[in-house]
């Protein structure tokens, strides 16, 4: 009867660290679920741009990611870091971040929504040019469309909130090539 009581003990516990066990791994075998198919709908891209001239650089850096909750709408992050040198002129260090949304409509078609935030710190040369250093914050809204083919986006936006003055770009309207991997 005494080897009866302990043979049953160690049948209960072994019992229970049988399913204790069991559920820890399934439960790890759910979140490995989880965390990949979130990761299986994360895109990475971003843009470089390189520009210069005669006594003019400039060079942009802007990584992205975006989530694609499914085929149709996906949002994302991004960043942007630019410098610019027109010599005998300025100098100016722009550095922010960005939030989008896409909307893909038909296969070969994307709208778009991107709220941009840039820091914008321009140093004027003293010795050419009479103008005060500028240091900013810019806000700027784009709407946009796309024709899009596999991971690559063709298309224009307009920034709905443009300001001549402060803005960093030319124009309002701004053609765009977005890849996402």
């Amino acid at each position: 009867m005494n080897i009866y009581r302990v043979t049953m003990k160690k049948l209960r516990v072994f019992i229970i660290l049988f399913f204790l066990g069991s559920l820890i791994g399934f439960s790890q075998q759910i979140n490995q679920e989880k965390t990949s198919d979130f990761w299986q709908n994360v895109r990475f891209g971003g843009g470089i741009g390189l520009s210069f001239g005669d006594g003019f650089f400039s060079g942009t850096l802007a990584p992205s990611a975006i989530y694609e909750f499914n085929p149709f709408v996906a949002t994302g992050v991004g960043l942007n870091l630019t410098y610019n040198k027109r010599e005998n002129l300025y100098k100016s260090t722009i550095l922010g971040g960005s939030l989008i949304t896409l909307f893909t409509v038909i296969p070969q078609a994307q709208l778009s929504a991107e709220f941009e935030q840039l820091n914008v710190d321009r140093n004027f040369d003293a010795q050419y040019v009479s103008n005060e250093d500028d240091n900013y914050w810019y806000s700027a809204l784009f709407l946009g469309a796309g024709y899009r083919t596999g991971n690559v986006i063709f298309g224009i936006r307009y920034d709905v909130l443009y300001d001549e003055d402060k803005s960093i770009y030319a124009e309002p309207w701004i053609p765009f090539v977005r890849v996402f991997f």
